[in-house]
């Protein structure tokens, strides 16, 4: 993928996360203006930019990461995103965060620049919440979405 594609592709996926801002909190939903959580939005942001999902997201439990073991979300996205091994910081990037080190990654959110992620807050709704340390050191990746050809 060219740097210009790259480009418009990042700002394809910032434009619609913002589209976003103010959706309801509802868990596993995915539907922009009516509800959804963390994982709805980047499925929601997918769907708008591809067409459809690239896999089912099931069922899960709000405590899903704690009694299900693994790296779920981890995994998923490492199935379907490009992974940035440098960890950069870039807007239209899926960031993952872990609430402890010992945990698996449980919450996405979608840059919108270096400093700042649109992300579903629970009991809220989809919000811009600044990058400050305290969301930083939660990091566990950093995800770009692929190329149509690279799906």
């Amino acid at each position: 993928m060219s740097r210009a594609e790259r480009a418009a592709l990042d700002e394809a996926v910032v434009d619609e996360a913002l589209s976003w801002v103010g959706t309801p909190y509802r868990h596993q939903a995915s539907s922009k203006g009516i509800a959804c959580d963390c994982l709805g939005l980047v499925r929601g942001v997918w769907r708008a930019l591809y067409g459809a999902e690239p896999e089912a997201a099931g069922p899960y439990s709000m405590d899903w990461a704690e009694t299900g073991g693994g790296e779920r979300l981890f995994a998923a996205a490492r199935r379907h995103f490009v992974e940035c091994a440098d960890g950069g910081l870039e807007a239209g990037r899926v960031v993952l965060f872990r609430w402890r080190p010992h945990l698996p990654a449980k919450h996405a959110g979608i840059l919108a620049g270096e400093d700042a992620f649109v992300h579903a807050y629970e009991g809220q709704a989809v919000v811009v919440s600044q990058l400050v340390p305290q969301w930083r050191r939660r990091i566990a990746g950093v995800f770009a979405f692929p190329a149509t050809g690279e799906r």
